[in-house]
């Protein structure tokens, strides 16, 4: 039997490998739908768009570890009908123009976004119970001026109590003032003049617990329905009722659609300053900036020589208020400088 010669037929070739080789070409997602975040909760997002469609999404892995907070703008993909139980993935999130963030206190390392792109901070205290603190609203006109939020201030329960001297201070900053006193018969005055300053704007609403900022949105935005507490008579805080941040829209009955957008936040009862560069500091207390400037090179405004001294004892007599106004600078600036955290 002579032997068989093998040719090109008998070699058996393996398949090409039937899966796509990983490219690192991410798609464009020029389909994407743009819409307002309005509540985030555990993963989950809730969006409107601009047509009025609100959706719940999820953020996509590919934007890893940069979070999206209630102002937020951002592109949708998938199923973005709104329908009961469909789910839409964020793959972008635009540039944001602003944004309001603190740390947990002055040492903390972390800097947490509240919200963002707002036009203006409404910063709620109470005339009593519990009283306002200069400290915090410092901090918090701070972090305005900082990023360029025009700043408001709004005092409720004057009903109850007297609004206290220093806020007038205020005033030479150019910062507004309004007054609520919702239990009284001027009630539908102030949330007439409450109503035109948030109309036509992005607005969001801080402060301790218990001064009355869910109860305002409940008076402006009466299907808000949001949690209402009471002060404890032992410590003279309130109760934390709003777990989270969330943006309502504002209605009037003038006009089709909403006509601005007001949020609500969880009480705040420490808002650290640690991711602000303590030049900026200065420069958001105006009355103080140009006395700070005339200080010796490199002078942290606590020792010796200190120029802002002798402004706050004219003649070498103490002035309390002016006393009062570089203590508030110094508290702020003691915050230790430390690096950012994404």
């Amino acid at each position: 039997m002579s032997t068989r010669e093998y040719d090109e037929s008998d070699a058996r070739v393996r398949p090409a490998r039937s899966t796509r080789r990983r490219t690192k070409d991410r798609p464009a997602h020029d389909d994407a739908i743009f819409s307002l975040v309005t509540a985030v909760d555990r993963g989950r997002t809730t969006c409107i768009t601009d047509d009025g469609v609100i959706v719940t999404a999820m953020k996509a892995r590919e934007l890893g570890p940069k979070s999206v907070v209630v102002g937020d703008r951002v592109g949708l993909v998938g199923d973005v009908s709104g329908k009961t139980d469909s789910l839409a993935r964020i793959v972008t999130i635009t540039e944001r123009r602003n944004s309001l963030s603190r740390t947990v206190d002055d040492a903390a390392k972390v800097e947490r976004t509240i919200v963002a792109n707002i036009d203006q901070l409404v910063i709620v205290v109470a005339a009593t119970n519990p009283p306002p603190r200069r400290g915090l609203i410092d901090r918090f006109l701070v972090s305005a001026f900082n990023e360029g939020i025009a700043p408001v201030i709004l005092v409720t329960k004057t009903d109850l109590g007297q609004i206290p001297e220093f806020m007038e201070e205020y005033k030479t900053l150019g910062v507004k003032i309004l007054t609520t006193a919702i239990k009284t018969e001027s009630k539908e005055a102030d949330l007439q003049r409450l109503h035109e300053m948030l109309t036509g704007k992005i607005s969001v609403l801080v402060g301790h617990s218990g001064v009355g900022k869910s109860t305002l949105i409940n008076a402006i935005v009466p299907e808000a329905d949001r949690a209402t507490g009471v002060i404890n008579d032992v410590s003279g805080r309130g109760r934390h009722t709003s777990s989270s941040a969330v943006a309502l829209p504002l209605f009037s009955p003038a006009h089709v659609g909403a006509v601005g957008w007001v949020i609500d936040t969880p009480g705040i009862r420490a808002f650290g300053l640690s991711h602000i560069d303590p030049n900026r500091i200065v420069a958001a207390f105006e009355d103080l900036s140009p006395i700070a400037a005339t200080c010796m090179t490199n002078c942290a405004h606590h020792g010796a020589g200190c120029q802002l001294d002798i402004w706050a004892a004219p003649d070498g007599v103490i002035d309390e208020v002016r006393t009062a106004r570089v203590a508030s600078l110094r508290s702020l600036l003691d915050a230790p400088k430390v690096e950012l955290e994404q």
